[in-house]
């Protein structure tokens, strides 16, 4: 805990302050689309039109994101879940803003499905304190599992399905502009393991009957669970950073109820930066650090441990392809404007898993290329093709890489999702 936490304070001892005055808000409303860079191709009008139009569903400054009633709920699916998700939402602000409740659930391409329900109240002391409740439970038909290691073997994947439900709590502070602390305390109902379903199906054996010894396979157990983090975020759009950056910290503890055999610690350190060479041209450089602990005769059940590969880490790679106790990952992205709302973008994802950190390392590595559609302020779209020893992978997504939003304390807690 002593090394994440120094880390972290390197991390961000070195980029709020310059960052800060180099990226301050902005209000989205106040700067027409026009204030995008042209690329280095006239864009069709066309373009900028589809766009305007996806954005005001899909985009994080649209009209369903912030008003009361009904509204679409796309995108906000586990890894692997399909290219594409929705369903309905209901939203409405009580007390001239000060408490709020929604509602939400939606299904994905491969049968995923999710729900959920919050009440927040989020302009406490000031606008400086939320506080919330939620509950949410989800389906999730087809997970990838190829065992525990990095030399596990691709030949072995398996799939499960996993059912869940968890209700938390959760409460911000927002110490500043730029810095947040949080906290989380909930309960996870012993998750269920079966066989894999849904449309689509790949034909993949089931976990239960690959791995029967891996721990959590053949019994599932109810948890407490609860942790705290501190972020530093001086982006300028999280759904569509062009500058600044995101450093975060984050402790959880997960307390087996039932058996106990599954109590665990886990510790986070995780930071990206977005760094402007000109208006047409934007680097990005992430990084991220997972480690597990436990107590004597305790181990982390595989459905928790942390993970890699796929949409936002190792692309080149399967979903989920690498699981162990502990976990490395970075990633370099460069992006150059070809149309006003279409960027052209390179990458290269190095990372690992290890049961001791001490052996972690960025041995296995992908790179690849691909187009980001784009309004102003989020990313609509992206496709990426991506290389690695294990061959070539397309990816599809409605969110951008380095959106993060894994962070937030209303996601679930089970799978870890890379």
């Amino acid at each position: 805990m002593r090394r994440l936490m120094l880390t972290f304070f390197l991390l961000v001892g070195t980029a709020p302050v310059g960052v800060a005055q180099q990226a301050p808000a902005t209000d989205p409303k106040s700067d027409p689309a026009s204030d995008l860079p042209h690329g280095f191709v006239d864009e069709p009008h066309v373009i900028g039109r589809a766009v305007d139009h996806a954005d005001k569903y899909l985009g994080s400054g649209s009209s369903t994101t912030q008003k009361d009633g009904f509204y679409p709920e796309f995108g906000n699916m586990v890894t692997g879940a399909g290219w594409i998700s929705g369903g309905p939402g209901y939203r409405h602000h009580f007390l001239d803003g000060k408490l709020m409740v929604d509602g939400s659930a939606a299904i994905s391409w491969r049968a995923y499905k999710t729900a959920q329900a919050r009440v927040e109240a989020p302009k406490l002391a000031g606008n400086r304190l939320t506080i919330g409740a939620r509950v949410q439970w989800q389906d999730l038909t087809q997970v990838n599992y190829f065992g525990i290691g990095p030399d596990s073997l691709e030949d072995e994947r398996s799939e499960f399905r996993l059912k869940e439900t968890d209700v938390a709590g959760y409460a911000l502070v927002r110490a500043n502009r730029w810095l947040t602390i949080g906290g989380r305390f909930g309960w996870i109902d012993a998750p269920t393991i079966e066989e894999p379903a849904g449309p689509f199906d790949r034909g993949f054996p089931d976990t239960r009957l690959v791995f029967p010894n891996d721990p959590g396979v053949a019994e599932q157990s109810s948890m407490l669970h609860g942790g705290v983090g501190a972020e530093v975020d001086t982006r300028d759009y999280p759904s569509r950073p062009t500058r600044g950056g995101f450093y975060r910290a984050a402790w959880q503890i997960f307390s087996d109820r039932d058996l106990h055999q599954f109590s665990f610690q886990r510790s986070e350190v995780e930071g990206v930066q977005l760094l402007p060479v000109n208006e047409r041209w934007v680097l990005g450089v992430h990084g991220w650090a997972v480690f597990s602990t436990t107590d004597s005769g305790n181990t982390v059940p595989f459905y928790m441990l942390p993970s890699i590969g796929g949409t936002n880490t190792l692309r080149g790679f399967s979903n989920y392809r690498f699981h162990d106790r502990n976990m490395l990952v970075a990633n370099v992205e460069s992006r150059w404007a070809l149309f006003q709302h279409i960027d052209a973008a390179a990458f290269f994802d190095a990372g690992s898993v290890a049961a001791r950190a001490g052996d972690l390392d960025l041995d296995k590595t992908s790179w690849g290329a691909g187009v980001r559609v784009h309004s102003r302020t989020s990313t609509l779209a992206r496709l990426d093709v991506a290389h690695s020893t294990e061959g070539w992978k397309v990816v599809f997504n409605l969110s951008d890489p380095f959106r993060l939003a894994r962070r937030s304390l209303r996601t679930m807690v089970i799978p870890f999702v890379p």
